[in-house]
């Protein structure tokens, strides 16, 4: 068999001789341990060999991303991938064939497909992996967001104590989201919005650096009407909570209209038709 030779062109930083040196230290005098097989074997296959090396390629290029926007997402500081837990120099070194898994006695056709097969599972694997992780990461969002997001969306009962709620056969208590620049136009308003509201019963609960939270205390069947009025009110009230002895639930919400970006629309019906939003209080 004719000698082959390999030219190489490197840049030299310091010296030739050093550079020389680095280069022999650096080639991997490990035998690779793979199969051996004829020649006719490999051309036969040539078409799908080079599919199946693209593939392979293309999923492990896939999975080095996503564990590496993992790692950058949640700050962790990359420790350099491994196979099985292996260094990749190491493994690579040190890499055995798998008789078990792919015998070198079957068809060279049967060992691709296994491979093709096996990395396709991995694939799989992987966008079950990262759907189930976005939706964990959705929910933490929610929660975090439920827990320290602003009164329009946070949930409220850990704000609201039991003696904050009025309930009984006449009496109900509304909870209030007010923009934090009207609350004196609540203040000065909600007791003449509709009949039978309770004077000087609305207290705060709570203050964001959007909205505050406030109670009113009225008579039951006044409770609609006044949420009509509220809602007719509604440059300054977000959000309207009706509370019972099985918790609150909001009667009246208020977001952006899609067609008319930045201004306040007040809405209220069946839940299935918009975002209602309920939480549950202990009354006991």
């Amino acid at each position: 068999m004719a000698t082959r030779y390999w030219m190489v062109s490197l840049p030299v930083q310091t010296s030739a001789s050093t550079l020389w040196s680095q280069l022999q230290d650096s080639i991997s005098k490990q035998s690779f341990d793979t199969p051996l097989y004829r020649v006719y074997s490999l051309l036969s296959l040539a078409d799908d060999l080079l599919k199946a090396n693209a593939f392979v390629e293309g999923v492990t290029h896939k999975i080095r991303r996503q564990i590496e926007e993992l790692e950058r997402s949640s700050g962790v500081e990359g420790g350099g991938l491994t196979v099985d837990g292996v260094p990749i120099d190491s493994y690579l070194t040190r890499f055995v064939w798998d008789e078990a898994k792919y015998p070198t006695m079957s068809p060279l056709k049967e060992v691709v497909d296994g491979i093709h097969r096996f990395v396709a599972k991995v694939e799989d694997d992987l966008k079950v992996r990262v759907a189930e992780y976005s939706n964990v990461r959705s929910q933490l969002n929610a929660i975090h967001r439920k827990q320290s997001g602003s009164l329009a969306v946070r949930d409220l009962s850990s704000l609201v104590k039991p003696e904050d709620i009025v309930v009984s056969e006449h009496m109900v208590t509304l909870l209030a989201v007010v923009s934090k620049f009207s609350q004196k136009d609540w203040l000065a308003s909600y007791e003449t919005l509709t009949e039978y509201v309770v004077p000087r019963s609305s207290k705060k609960l709570y203050e964001d650096n959007e909205y505050a939270l406030y109670t009113v205390t009225l008579f039951n069947r006044v409770a609609d009407n006044f949420r009509i009025k509220a809602r007719e009110r509604g440059t300054y009230l977000k959000c309207l909570y009706r509370c019972s002895a099985h918790g609150c639930t909001s009667v009246l919400v208020h977001w952006k209209a899609e067609e008319e970006v930045g201004a306040m629309v007040g809405l209220a019906g069946e839940a299935d038709s918009h975002p209602y939003v309920s939480f549950t209080i202990n009354l006991i």
